[in-house]
């Protein structure tokens, strides 16, 4: 009894609370994943975890990511003596104002460029060729792309 209360102790007593089948999915997906390790020598993939378990792909991983510690914005991933860098400056919400605002006006300076420049942009930032691709497929020299793509940066930068 003793040891039962124990157990339902450490197991109750978490940051996060996962049901006790979720739990029990995920420790005994470590433990094949350990027999499948030493059995071929290599780290086995999930496809091959769930195949010996039986049970759908995504329940395996849902399961081995729940019992993972959370981990404190606070938590320093680096420190260099004097400066820390904690996990709350690695991450950050990319939907703010300002963003949306910029983007907004990215796409109205754009519209005033002509369909050469635009396809020279698209084709520089987007599919990230260089500038001798670029001309190959416009079929304009480099120095003329460049000179395009110049331009219209310019002509981007001063409406921005």
């Amino acid at each position: 009894m003793i040891i039962g209360e124990i157990r339902r102790y450490l197991r109750d007593n978490n940051a996060i609370r996962i049901s006790r089948s979720v739990r029990d999915t995920a420790y005994k997906a470590m433990q094949i994943k350990e027999q499948l390790t030493n059995l071929h020598m290599r780290e086995p993939t999930v496809e091959e975890i769930a195949a010996q378990m039986e049970v759908p792909q995504e329940e395996i991983v849902l399961a081995l990511e729940s019992i993972v510690d959370p981990v404190s914005l606070y938590e320093p991933v680096y420190s260099d003596g004097g400066d820390t860098i904690y996990v709350m400056d690695q991450i950050g919400d990319s939907n703010d104002d300002r963003n949306w605002l910029e983007e907004l006006a990215l796409k109205e300076a754009m519209r005033s460029l002509g369909d050469r420049e635009k396809k020279i942009l698209h084709l520089r930032f987007f599919k990230g060729l260089t500038q001798m691709e670029v001309s190959a497929e416009i079929g304009i020299s480099q120095a003329q792309v460049s000179r395009l793509e110049k331009g219209a940066l310019e002509r981007i930068k001063k409406q921005l």
